[in-house]
């Protein structure tokens, strides 16, 4: 009985520092994140989708969604469809990017982002974050609250 339990708290053991090692990248907002700095995590994670896991990037996407911002796209599944439908899938899996602030205030923060696909195409979007005011664990983080539709700025060839 008792080389049961102990096979069985080894088994749980493992499996816990599996699924943190395959969490292990994964950042979540704090209030010490700056604005930019939100954007960059979220493309990066988008660049490298399935790096951790399958669709790992679009989870690190969401982890920095602003809560009214989540009202409006759905649950995670809803997300994930939603990045991976015509509109925005140009931005899994893309060669690169750049991130210039367009403007700010001390409550939001509006930028430029352009993306070179993986289809080697340009399109350009404006990313706006918000620092959050409610309560709980997202108090004055910066959390991505706007992203347009992207805009095909033409190939890079």
């Amino acid at each position: 009985m008792l080389k049961k339990l102990h096979l069985t708290f080894n088994a749980v053991i493992v499996f816990l520092l599996s699924t943190f090692a395959l969490n292990a990248e994964m950042k979540i907002p704090n209030n010490l994140i700056l604005p930019a700095d939100v954007i960059r995590i979220q493309l990066e994670g988008l660049m490298n989708n399935d790096k951790n896991y399958k669709d790992s990037g679009i989870e690190q996407t969401w982890n920095f969604a602003h809560p009214n911002n989540k009202k409006n796209t759905g649950p995670l599944p809803n997300f994930k469809m939603m990045i991976k439908g015509r509109s925005y899938k140009m931005l899994l899996n893309h060669i690169s990017h750049t991130i210039e602030e367009l403007g700010s205030s001390d409550k939001w923060a509006q930028f430029e982002v352009i993306i070179l696909d993986k289809e080697k195409i340009y399109h350009k979007f404006n990313w706006q974050v918000e620092k959050y005011t409610g309560e709980g664990p997202l108090k004055d983080c910066w959390l991505t609250t706007i992203v347009s539709s992207p805009i095909p700025l033409g190939s890079s060839i």
